[in-house]
């Protein structure tokens, strides 16, 4: 009869350990960066434009000095093109009664994304929206959501006769989803 030695565990069982450990911070780190499950989501937004408070209305209307323009006007619109992803919809550059510019998406129809964001580039379009946003692009805020109509405030003293285009852009990865030239109105 021959005598066998037991079979040893241990060691196949750190070996085990120690591979998996490494993999899963790998997988998890990878499920961060990319974000896979963007790919089958949305986000619809349905916001109105921003009108002129109603207390300002009231004081222009009860003193007699000359009002400003009682509806939105538009300074600057297009068309989405795309970029990394398909995007389509409209970019509008709007001054509000009380003075404050915003970037208005409508219609808007992208991919949803890890990182996206709102920018306004000196950039044409087609410049914009594949690689490069330019130098002196205005970041408005995350991208609210990649389905809707939405609005972005423009920071006060931006340059607005620089903004040539409206960019979504993702951060993470650097590269444009989608931008539209901005032609004046």
């Amino acid at each position: 009869m021959k005598f066998r030695a037991p079979l040893r565990r241990r060691p196949a069982r750190r070996v085990t350990v120690s591979l998996a450990v490494p993999v899963l911070v790998a997988a998890g780190f990878g499920l961060y960066l990319f974000a896979p499950w963007k790919a089958f989501t949305s986000t619809a937004v349905d916001e109105a434009l921003p009108s002129a408070p109603a207390s300002r209305a009231a004081a222009s209307a009860a003193s007699m000095a000359p009002a400003a323009p009682a509806a939105p006007v538009d300074l600057a619109r297009g068309g989405f093109v795309s970029g990394e992803h398909p995007t389509t919809g409209t970019a509008r550059l709007v001054r509000l009664p009380d003075g404050t510019v915003v970037l208005r998406l409508e219609g808007l129809r992208t991919s949803d994304g890890p990182d996206v964001r709102v920018y306004l580039s000196a950039l044409p379009a087609a410049q914009s929206r594949l690689d490069s946003l330019g130098e002196g692009a205005v970041e408005l805020d995350r991208l609210k959501g990649n389905l809707g109509n939405q609005n972005y405030t423009v920071p006060a003293g931006t340059d607005l006769d620089r903004v040539r285009s409206a960019v979504i852009w993702c951060h993470r990865f650097s590269v444009g989803f989608g931008a539209a030239d901005l032609a004046r109105t």
